[in-house]
């Protein structure tokens, strides 16, 4: 690691330390709360590293300051400083990935997609000898099942998430993780009985790798995914976009689920909708996040 990802690591272990807790909302709604103009600047560590608001000096403790210049990590904003990082947790957990709001391509998201995954994960509590979690993003899935598991791989196309991901394992103090980039899973040994995933599921016009799951409802991804597992357990927390009453994702996948045992939830029926109104979406009447769980 470079020296920046080494203070990226003392700051996230020492927010954990002072009792640091954020939960990380959509981005629509952080917006609003964010032009509130009590909001305008940051006044304390939460404003700073989960608000993303802009800062003066004193706002953060000298430490924290220190590390977060150190990492590299501080952008001009109109005279004043902000975060380019963002901190949040679950659990006993913490993670960083990016700031608000993430337009670059490579950003790193973590929101309320990443809290859902993580409830069905524990949920299903999987076992392992070796895991993959592709698409990891931030790696927030495949460092919760890590203690359950032998080893797991966090595979990722975007090589941001993937120092993101392995900063925020070692945060964790998870020691059992491989960092592998990978288009889904073709740079991975396939040496693995598990694969978990939270894939981009959105059509988007930016093209952000966190965002755009391709296919004509940005399906695709997760197609492809079910596609590769053949001969694994796959649990994947994806979303369908729902045309005339027809799931159409979960129409896609079943020819190639034949012969598999599969298990499907709908976890959410109504998720994203102000992208109802983009022409990407003109034929949808809703989209839903769904639990698909694929035996070998």
């Amino acid at each position: 690691m470079q020296e920046s990802d080494n203070a990226l690591i003392r700051l996230g272990r020492l927010l954990r330390e002072s009792g640091y807790r954020f939960t990380t909302i959509t981005p629509s709604s952080h917006a609003r709360v964010n032009a509130r103009s009590e909001n305008a600047e940051g006044r304390t560590v939460r404003d700073v590293f989960g608000w993303s608001r802009p800062f003066s000096a004193d706002v953060l403790p000298t430490e924290m300051l220190e590390l977060l210049l150190d990492a590299d990590a501080v952008a001009d904003a109109d005279g004043a400083m902000k975060s380019r990082v963002r901190f949040s947790t679950d659990g006993d957990l913490l993670f960083v990935h990016s700031a608000f709001p993430t337009a670059e391509g490579d950003s790193v998201f973590f929101g309320p997609d990443t809290y859902r995954y993580l409830q069905l994960l524990r949920r299903i509590s999987p076992r392992a000898r070796r895991a993959v979690d592709v698409g990891c993003g931030s790696g927030a899935g495949g460092i919760l099942i890590a203690r359950n598991c032998g080893s797991v791989v966090l595979a990722d196309i975007n090589r941001q998430a993937l120092r993101f991901a392995e900063i925020n394992a070692a945060i964790n103090g998870v020691e059992n993780i491989e960092v592998v980039e990978s288009d889904v899973l073709r740079g991975v040994q396939d040496d693995y009985d598990l694969i978990v995933s939270n894939p981009p599921y959105l059509v988007d016009d930016a093209a952000r790798l966190y965002r755009d799951g391709g296919g004509r409802f940005g399906e695709g991804l997760s197609v492809e995914i079910v596609r590769q597992s053949t001969g694994t357990r796959l649990i994947l927390y994806t979303a369908t976009a729902v045309v005339d009453g027809c799931d159409t994702f979960r129409a896609a996948i079943e020819p190639l689920a034949a012969g598999r045992r599969l298990r499907y939830e709908e976890l959410d029926p109504d998720v994203f909708g102000e992208e109802l109104e983009r022409n990407a979406y003109a034929s949808v009447e809703r989209l839903a996040v769904v639990a698909l769980e694929l035996g070998p």
